[in-house]
């Protein structure tokens, strides 16, 4: 019989289906999302969406979604007022949704203008945990984890119903596996726990998604790319002050442009 996720708030794991893998220029066709709550009931939603584009012939071939089939969806517009509430309170969990899911689908809300805070959310990300003690894909885990086949993988639904099956195998074969980091300190990372998850699949200490800005050693917001890249962010403005205007006239995600900002203001006011 497989554990209960030991919960404090509900949490979504949710997998997307889109247009391509660029996050600051592509688009959602599809979201399903899988919410536990703490009393262990389930609720799933799955909704296709009219992505306002064509979607190229190579993803159609991966996910199955043709632009025939999502013609007379909803925009994402149209829908994200009623998915920010489904997913108010609730802390966040997919495979590799730190990396690609999570700051899609917060493009997405930023591109419509649609308030969705995700400073006090947790997230988990499956792969991560993966990654670090097995290092293969979800199919391979599902086998893996779970002795099951993956039949529909690349079905959204299928897919993170799944990932959150894997998880809880994680959590269950692991809860009291040591692990060395690159340090050499010893813990037991993998609990059942959603904060404990949480901190353990954050692969990079990042200030923005993409991993544009990241905190280095001292806790400070450097450049991750570019000629500044290892500079903090501080310095830069200071000594090249056009470089915040070329960044939020570039093709950078929405977010990324949205935390350099926070990040223009902090400075300005500790100058004041």
């Amino acid at each position: 019989m497989m554990i209960k996720l030991n919960l404090k708030k509900p949490i979504a794991f949710f997998d997307i289906e889109s247009t391509g893998i660029n996050v600051a220029s592509d688009r959602i066709v599809e979201i399903s999302i899988l919410k536990i709550n703490p009393d262990g009931t389930e609720e799933i939603k799955t909704k296709r969406i009219n992505p306002e584009m064509l979607i190229p012939i190579e993803s159609s071939l991966i996910h199955g979604i043709y632009d025939e089939d999502i013609k007379d969806e909803p925009t994402f517009k149209q829908i994200a007022k009623g998915l920010a509430q489904f997913l108010d309170n609730c802390d966040l969990g997919g495979y590799n949704s730190n990396k690609f899911d999570i700051p899609l689908l917060m493009e997405e809300f930023l591109r419509v203008e649609v308030d969705f805070d995700i400073s006090k959310r947790k997230m988990v990300d499956v792969q991560n945990i993966f990654h670090q003690m097995e290092q293969r894909t979800l199919k391979a885990a599902y086998r893996f984890y779970c002795d099951k086949d993956l039949t529909n993988a690349h079905s959204a639904e299928a897919d993170i119903r799944a990932t959150y099956e894997v998880l809880l195998s994680q959590i269950e074969r692991y809860e009291n596996t040591e692990m060395s980091d690159k340090k050499g300190e010893t813990s037991v990372p993998v609990k059942n726990d959603i904060e404990a998850l949480h901190v353990f699949t954050q692969m990079q200490k990042n200030v923005d998604f993409a991993g544009t800005i990241v905190y280095n050693a001292k806790g400070e917001e450097v450049f991750n790319f570019g000629k500044h890249k290892g500079k903090t962010v501080e310095e830069v403005f200071r000594t090249e002050p056009s470089y915040y205007d070329w960044m939020q006239n570039g093709m950078f995600p929405l977010y990324t442009k949205k935390k350099l900002t926070e990040l223009r203001f902090k400075l300005f006011n500790k100058k004041i």
